[in-house]
Order: structure tokens, then C-alpha cells, then sequence
């Protein structure tokens, strides 16, 4: 592995070559010291595990506040399991998350592996948004190096606060050699899930993130990671999507399905430019005869379709008799998954079959 000054100076220049609304300060000065230990870097997006309140016992806070570097300082622990290194791509709630964001963290991601920076990527992020950005990255950054998302349900000034044990088991899988190939992960609560099939689904447990179709890939106590299982979706490294060239994705939207749903939300999307519906449908993915009418009319005028589900497990298959058999299905991944999906499924193609078969393959 290189030196660290060697990292700093090509960092510096990868990062200046990043187009400038992907812009990004390097804010950790490195020693010459030759590495002996796995390379992480921390790319710090905000979130609760940079957040901050004024009691240890409050339950308001604000998230996005504290740096990096403070981030880093509360867990010195990690230090012995790799040379870390830290970028501070952002400092926001990932309910703020946006699309420029994404490339700016793909960008900087890309970079590091193409020029073996590093090993391994930790991302620390806010959980409100985190399975998307952890879904968006597994089907976009075609290198076999661990990625491990992560954060925290509580505040890093709270009693008893998640976000540094968080931390510490994912620098430590982002470390471990039997990572490689796994796909983008998520590692909270001592446990590891995959990015396919990982939600949020408590607001304000500490367990609040589940995997309700495949369960968890193993769990990490203490910096040690145990695998149960593999994940056998098309990802990262084998990924069909290449978007070193783009700076946005296609417009797609979700419609929620509900009893007497109006279908003047996708009328309205039908005549905005909008590339791609996700329907967030009832049951097995089922919607009303309004619903069914504008989606056939959406369909008809070229906006791709895909059918999904508002509940959290089962999935959607391509078994309902009633519905177009030329609009895709989900399958088991939820409508803000499919939503992703989609979006990058229509940089390669509009035919409705082909994006059906991708939302099998994937």
C-alpha cells in the first residue's frame, strides 16, 4: 500500500478533477508513515451519528453537525483495526439527501479503488434515506472492495448513543478480507445486511433496520464478522450499470396505492417529462380501475411502469391475471429500491421486456 502522503497527493488531484458541483475538501493531514494495516476511508454525509443535542437525555436533536473528525475521535478503537482515512462529503439529514450527493459520493468512491487508495469504504450516513443510497451504490460502483454503510438511532451526545459501536464494526467488515465481493452493505445493531433487501423499519429503535424478505448476510459483534449467508444478486463488480458519464439519472416517481386513490397524480406525470412510475401498490401490488386506466394510458404514451408493493415483505410476482403482463413487476425489492432500479435500468433502455428482465437479474 502506498504512502500516506502519496495517498493525500493523489486524492488532492482526483478530487480537483471532479467536476465542480462534485467539489470536495480533504480535511485530514497525513504523516509519511508506510502502511501496515488495511486502508479505510470514511466518507461522512451527516446524519445522526454527526448529530448533537443539548442534553444526553433529550430526545430532539439536530443531525448533521458534528464533523468527521469528531466522528473519528469518539471511536480512537478503530484505529488499531486500520489506517483510516476521512472525507467529508456533505453534513446533512438524509431526508435532504439529493441525486448530485449520490454521484459526488460515487465519484469520490470510484476514484479511491481505480488508484488502490484504499481497501476498503465506510459510509456514514443518516437512516432515513440509507438503504437508498447503500441500493444506489451496490448497482453502480463495479469494484469488488468492501463498502459498508452505517450510522446511528441516536444522537453522538446521547446517553448511551449507537453511532460508535456502529462505526467500529464497520470500519472493521470494510477491513476483513471475506468482504470483497459482497455487494455494498449495511452494518447496524451488530448485525449485516445487504443493500438488495435492507429497510428501515422502526423510526426510533436502535433496531430499527431489518431485512423482511432474506434476512440479515451475518452479524459483526465486536469488530468480528460471521457470514450466514451469500448474496446471490447481480452487484457491484458484475453491474451492467455504467455511470461514469452521467451527472443525472432519468426522472422516475412513485404513486402510493390506497382505497379510492386518486389517479390524478399519474395523469400529472404522465405530461411532465416523468421517464418511469413505480407503483407503491396494495397487497400483491393491486391498484383500483382509476389507477388501471392511467397506468395503461401512461404506458401507451411511452412512461415506463413497474408494478411493487407498500408491504414490507412478500413482494410483488408476475402471477395477477388481471394486469398488463407487459408492465414489469418488483419482485421482492420495495417501491424506493424498484424506484432506483428503474432509473438506471432506463439509461440503458425503454423497452418494457428488457426492464423486466433486468428486475430479475437484479
Amino acid at each position: 500500500m502506498k504512502t500516506n502522503t502519496h495517498f493525500c497527493s493523489i486524492l488532492t488531484a482526483l478530487i480537483l478533477a471532479i467536476p465542480t458541483k462534485y467539489s470536495v475538501a480533504v480535511p485530514i493531514k497525513f504523516a509519511d508513515s508506510i502502511q501496515q494495516k488495511p486502508v479505510v476511508a470514511i466518507l461522512a454525509t451527516g446524519g445522526t451519528i454527526a448529530g448533537y443535542a443539548n442534553k444526553a437525555t433529550e430526545a430532539s436533536y439536530e443531525p448533521g453537525v458534528l464533523s468527521v473528525e469528531q466522528i473519528i475521535s469518539s471511536v480512537p478503537q478503530i484505529k488499531d483495526i486500520a489506517e483510516i482515512k476521512a472525507i467529508q462529503v456533505c453534513n446533512i439529514s438524509s431526508q435532504n439527501m439529493e441525486e448530485h450527493i449520490w454521484f459526488k459520493i460515487w465519484h469520490i468512491a470510484d476514484s479511491l479503488f481505480k488508484n488502490n487508495l484504499c481497501n476498503g469504504i465506510v459510509v456514514t450516513h443518516g437512516t432515513d434515506t440509507m438503504e437508498e443510497t447503500a441500493y444506489f451504490l451496490n448497482l453502480t460502483l463495479r469494484h469488488p472492495n468492501p463498502v459498508v454503510i452505517t450510522g446511528a438511532m441516536k444522537p453522538a451526545t446521547a446517553l448511551s448513543a449507537d453511532g460508535p459501536a456502529n462505526l467500529f464494526n464497520a470500519v472493521a467488515l470494510a477491513s476483513y478480507p471475506d468482504a470483497y465481493n459482497k455487494g455494498v452493505m449495511v452494518v447496524m445493531n451488530d448485525l449485516i445486511f445487504c443493500a438488495n433487501d435492507v429497510t428501515k423499519s422502526h423510526t426510533t429503535n436502535t433496531g430499527s433496520f431489518s431485512a423482511p424478505n432474506l434476512g440479515p448476510l451475518g452479524h459483526i459483534r465486536g469488530g468480528n464478522p460471521i457470514f450466514h449467508r451469500e448474496n446471490k444478486f447481480i452487484h457491484t463488480s458484475r453491474s451492467e450499470f455504467d455511470i461514469s458519464s452521467l451527472s443525472s439519472l432519468p426522472q422516475t416517481e412513485i404513486v402510493y396505492a390506497y382505497a379510492f386513490a386518486s389517479d390524478l397524480p399519474i395523469s400529472i406525470l404522465t405530461t411532465n417529462g416523468t421517464e418511469g412510475i413505480v407503483i407503491a401498490g396494495v397487497g400483491h401490488g393491486n391498484y383500483n380501475r382509476p389507477f388501471a386506466a392511467a397506468i395503461q394510458n401512461a404506458f401507451e404514451k411511452g412512461v415506463r411502469i413497474v408494478r411493487s408493493s407498500r408491504i414490507h415483505s412478500g413482494g410483488v410476482d408476475e402471477s395477477a391475471e388481471e394486469y398488463n403482463k407487459k408492465i414489469p413487476v418488483s419482485f421482492q425489492k420495495s417501491p424506493q429500491k424498484a424506484r432506483i432500479l428503474l432509473m438506471l435500468a432506463l439509461t440503458k433502455t425503454k423497452d418494457p421486456g428488457d426492464i423486466a428482465e433486468i428486475f430479475k437479474k437484479y
